[in-house]
């Protein structure tokens, strides 16, 4: 089993960055795809998303594309999406989960002004 909790959001300008942490504690991290996602108000859930267990290879969704980007560092348990270039409809509740088993964190609010 794996535990997620996100960290990292707020309230940011547009055109701003934020960096959300996604922490896990779970001896296996190394060994999972992790996944991205968001959600918004009134809106269907969003893949933005996903990292291999190494590291080694990352995987985005168009509307991302070029201004996200996904990291991990398994000496830490952690993974890192680095988000810039945030628009408005970036707004949402961010969080990370695990693709096997679907693990997943409470998630960290991003709230992005104009």
């Amino acid at each position: 089993q794996v535990q997620l909790v996100e960290s990292g959001g707020g309230l940011v300008q547009a055109g701003g960055s934020l960096r959300l942490t996604c922490a896990a504690a779970g001896r296996t991290f190394s060994s999972y795809v992790i996944d991205c996602f968001r959600q918004a108000p009134g809106k269907e859930r969003e893949f933005l998303g996903s990292i291999t267990g190494s590291g080694g290879i990352t995987f985005y969704a168009d509307s991302v594309k070029g201004r996200f980007t996904i990291s991990r560092d398994n000496a830490k348990n952690t993974v890192y999406l680095q988000m810039n270039s945030l628009k408005t409809e970036d707004t949402a509740i961010y969080y990370c989960a695990t693709r096997r088993g679907n693990y997943r964190g409470q998630g960290t609010q991003v709230t992005v002004s104009s």
